[in-house]
């Protein structure tokens, strides 16, 4: 028996309801999930293949359940290549997620703000990114094709070392998307469309960076998220993923940006985030 399909049978073991949505909850946010009915916690260390979150404000836990009457598996709290995690390890939950069913994903992040517009608690719905997440200790992505055609549509992972994730197609999902920002709309909270840089972190950026970055295009900095993104596409998935701006870059000020106030940030913005998800599950249950 793989570790995959180790994973799938504890998690089902604890609950074996099928979910149709997977979340993964950034820095700050992982409150939403107490907003789940039904409930079930794991610990990320319950879990075989699981790595330890250890970044602050990631609980560490999975916690199946249903939310506006849909059954969805969710991450409060994520792993991080900076945590000395490979991708891999980082992806392997949004392959689990696939494996229990879930055919859609919504991703979030705290993200520091490099476009000038944006305000701190604002969202930030990311229709495109810049992946910087390399270096010496990158490692390969495991490179899995799934069987669609299975009777019981659970993805099965086979293993082709000749196949590369598919980035030049849409990643992100624009049917989606809308629904997102008319959540916004209705919520009367703000809610844009932004290009992403991941990197590897875990430092913040330099103001000189921050000068660069905006040059480039970019409208939010993190240290996540694109190799779920891709992991998840890869595995035949929808993608919403969601960015919370935790402080907005001041590089002629030389202002500093610490964790706590990305925490805080997050607690403040999670019904924001719980109004996207809501309204994304109401549509995939239709």
């Amino acid at each position: 028996m793989s570790i995959l399909q180790e994973a799938v049978k504890q998690i089902r073991s604890h609950a074996p309801s099928r979910p149709k949505c997977g979340i993964i909850l950034g820095s700050g946010l992982g409150g939403v999930v107490d907003h789940l009915d039904a409930r079930t916690t794991l610990a990320f260390s319950q879990i075989p293949g699981f790595a330890a979150s250890t970044a602050g404000g990631h609980r560490g836990q999975l916690v199946l359940g249903t939310l506006a009457g849909v059954w969805v598996v969710a991450m409060a709290g994520r792993f991080h290549r900076y945590e000395n995690w490979s991708t891999e390890q980082i992806t392997f939950p949004v392959r689990v997620m696939r494996e229990l069913g879930a055919g859609t994903l919504i991703v979030s992040n705290a993200a520091g703000g490099v476009n000038p517009r944006l305000a701190v608690g604002d969202m930030v719905l990311i229709s495109d990114h810049i992946d910087w997440m390399f270096g010496p200790a990158q490692q390969r992505f495991d490179r899995w094709k799934f069987d669609r055609s299975s009777p019981s549509d659970v993805a099965t992972p086979i293993r082709d070392n000749a196949w590369f994730p598919q980035r030049s197609r849409m990643l992100y999902d624009p049917e989606l998307a809308e629904i997102a920002l008319a959540a916004g709309r209705k919520g009367g909270f703000a809610i844009t469309e932004g290009t992403y840089l991941a990197t590897l972190g875990p430092n913040y950026e330099t103001r000189a960076e921050y000068r660069m970055m905006r040059r480039m295009g970019v409208d939010i900095v993190g240290m996540s998220t694109v190799p779920e993104v891709i992991t998840a596409a890869a595995c035949g998935m929808r993608v919403l993923a969601l960015s919370m701006v935790s402080n907005v870059a001041r590089p002629d000020s030389g202002q500093a940006t610490n964790h706590e106030e990305v925490l805080a940030a997050g607690t403040a913005t999670a019904p924001r985030m719980l109004a996207i998800v809501h309204a994304t599950l109401n549509h995939i249950s239709d």
